[in-house]
């Protein structure tokens, strides 16, 4: 299957690096060409492996946010990783059939895109570095590249140093709460209902079993 999709980087490094992925996953939002009436940010990966940890570490951070419509899915409490992913993807088009899907991981790369964050249209396709079979995923994609790709690609994963993947998960979810920052609904990039406060509004995460998604109003989750 042939996959059409652009694919931006970026330094993780430079000052402007949040800003640079704002403005890159702004134009990328505006390049879907289907309908959508919610976002869902599904950030993908295992607290238990250091490299693997950039997804559950950015939906952490991402879930102090109260934004009316956008649903955060994989923390660090409730991650989306390999044995669970199958099912939440199921469970996301029963629960939000009309979502617009960012799909957030950890990659390997080349050893010169080691540090750059990535951002692009069409799905991924999550655990292809290290030889795991999973389904695509995402209409938008956000990935940091965390080490480089070759032999031992698990090693890799394991021996990623901390520090890269908390200032990349910290960059990353910079760069998301500037694109859905209250300045931006004069730029029409989301309807301006969503702006105004709910407090009712739940935010989602999946759990770590086959039932995927747990409310903030719900102790023991719903069924799909």
């Amino acid at each position: 299957m042939t996959i059409k999709r652009s694919v931006f980087f970026i330094n993780e490094k430079k000052a402007s690096a949040s800003s640079e992925l704002s403005h890159l996953l702004k134009k990328c939002i505006e390049k879907v060409d289907h309908p959508w009436k919610e976002i869902i940010i599904l950030c993908i990966g295992s607290d238990r492996i250091t490299g693997d940890s950039l997804g559950p570490l950015i939906g952490h951070r991402l879930s102090k946010y109260r934004w009316k419509n956008i649903h955060i899915y994989g923390t660090l409490d409730y991650p989306v990783h390999a044995l669970n992913l199958e099912q939440t993807v199921i469970c996301l088009k029963k629960r939000h059939p009309s979502a617009l899907i960012i799909a957030v991981d950890a990659s390997l790369g080349s050893k010169k895109h080691v540090g750059f964050i990535t951002v692009g249209t069409g799905p991924i396709l999550p655990g292809a570095g290290v030889h795991k079979s999973l389904p695509l995923v995402g209409d938008l994609f956000i990935t940091g590249i965390l080490n480089a790709s070759g032999t031992f690609e698990h090693l890799m994963l394991q021996t990623t140093r901390l520090s890269l993947v908390v200032q990349m998960a910290e960059t990353i979810s910079d760069g998301i709460e500037k694109t859905f920052a209250q300045p931006h609904e004069n730029r029409r990039l989301l309807p301006e209902e969503w702006f105004q406060p709910d407090d009712t509004r739940c935010l989602c995460w999946a759990k770590d079993s086959g039932m995927a998604a747990l409310s903030i109003e719900s102790i023991s989750g719903t069924s799909c």
